[in-house]
């Protein structure tokens, strides 16, 4: 069940943010496996509260689509405010244009996925954006 070339997600602090308990859920199942330390918010506020106060958060999965404070402008606080330019911050969206994935990257995002997110493409991701 469990690859090697995961094992760099072995101990690692995730953070999941999203408006929707039931994403986080699926996000928290499907990470399971890996044997991460999982910590969570429900809104950018939570998750730039989160990020100044754990500096051991590895790797953001960001949704973008959130109320008052949405996924852009907490990655644009996270980049330029909180000066994190190298955390991995995995934008995700319900929105799958080409302008979304680009505006993602543009406000900081690390990388894309676009809902409904596919477990297996999140680790993937993960794994290589922390030099896995």
């Amino acid at each position: 069940m469990f690859d090697k070339e995961y094992s760099n997600l072995h101990g690692k602090t995730v953070l999941i943010v999203d408006d929707d308990v039931r994403n986080i859920y699926a996000l928290e199942k499907g990470l399971e496996p890996y044997d991460m330390n999982i910590l969570t918010a429900q809104s950018g506020f939570e998750c730039l509260q989160m990020v100044r106060e754990q500096p051991d958060v590895d790797i953001v999965l960001l949704d973008i689509m959130m109320p008052n404070l949405d996924g852009y402008d907490t990655l644009s606080i996270i980049r330029e405010e909180l000066m994190l330019p190298e955390l991995p911050i995995i934008a995700i969206s319900a929105k799958t244009m080409k302008e979304d994935r680009e505006k993602c990257l543009a406000a900081g995002a690390s990388d894309f996925i676009s809902k409904p997110v596919i477990i297996q493409d999140v680790v993937t991701r993960m794994c290589r954006l922390m030099g896995g």
